[in-house]
């Protein structure tokens, strides 16, 4: 049985604000959805619309990845469609395509950046009602245990982390979906 992994109290979130400027830099996504449809969002359509601060590794019109704040590992990073669908299995195939080639990209950057033997997949969902994919650096099957999550990372190291990231996937050739900084 996976454990259930209640999303994280706003304040612990606000706790890991990436620097002290403003969303448009470290790697913070500035206020770019055009909702409006009176729904009560997500924790994750906040953290795209820049409501709550995310370290921001990947955007693209459809799919945004940002590092987990309890991560398993350094680097655990989620990918996510900016789209709110809360089960992976109601997805149309093209994005969970695209979801899935992004988490590859990504996972690639992650085992370079990190020295990692391989990368990790999830698809969980109980986190938080927002598909998402877990992608993280691993080294063996105990880097699969949600329970060993890091509850408290400090700011510094998800900053340090993320910007290894953001420069791994631009000398990959992603200059053009990774966030400045």
């Amino acid at each position: 049985m996976t454990p259930r992994i209640p999303p994280p109290p706003r304040d612990r979130l606000l706790a890991h604000r990436p620097g002290t400027a403003g969303p448009a830099e470290a790697g913070q996504n500035p206020p770019d959805d055009e909702r409006g449809e009176g729904t009560v969002s997500t924790l994750f359509t906040k953290i795209i619309n820049g409501e709550i601060p995310g370290r921001f590794i990947w955007k693209d019109p459809d799919v945004v990845a940002f590092l987990s704040i309890g991560p398993i590992t350094d680097g655990h990073t989620l990918v996510v469609p900016r789209q709110e669908i809360d089960h992976w299995t109601d997805a149309e195939p093209e994005l969970m395509n695209k979801l899935t080639e992004v988490a590859r990209v990504i996972g690639r950057a992650q085992k370079r950046a990190f020295g990692s033997e391989r990368a990790g997949l999830m698809v969980a969902g109980f986190e938080v009602p927002h598909l998402h994919v877990h992608v993280w650096p691993t080294n063996s099957l105990a880097d699969f245990d949600l329970t060993r999550a890091d509850p408290d990372p400090k700011a510094s190291r998800l900053d340090e982390n993320a910007e290894k990231l953001r420069t791994a996937l631009r000398e990959d050739g992603h200059a053009d979906t990774v966030p400045g900084q």
